[in-house]
């Protein structure tokens, strides 16, 4: 009987390292979906929005791309598209190709 115990211990001693590894790996996905920051869609949120947008053109003072636009800005590329919709839709800035400038 002893011999099957220390059999048996020698057999969870060795699974029980898959099993953790197992975890880590399964949990590295969830910290990777937690980074991503969610957008807040509310009329005064856009309007902050494409405030930070309108200012950051006019300093420009030239045409810029969406990913200039949300550096100068400081906020992110989605944020971004939702204040130049709502500056868009005012007519207050237009298209120039991949560029967008006041209008």
């Amino acid at each position: 009987m002893a011999e099957k115990k220390a059999t048996t211990k020698a057999a969870a001693t060795k699974a029980a390292p898959a099993k953790r590894t197992t975890a880590k790996r399964a949990a590295a996905p969830k910290k990777a979906a937690e980074k991503k920051a969610a957008v807040v869609i509310n009329a005064e949120n856009v309007g902050f929005k494409a405030g930070d947008v309108y200012q950051a053109l006019a300093t420009a003072g030239k045409a810029l791309a969406v990913a200039e636009i949300a550096k100068a800005a400081h906020i992110s590329e989605e944020e971004t598209l939702l204040g130049m919709g709502w500056l868009f839709k005012e007519g207050k800035i237009k298209d120039e190709g991949e560029k967008v400038a006041l209008a």
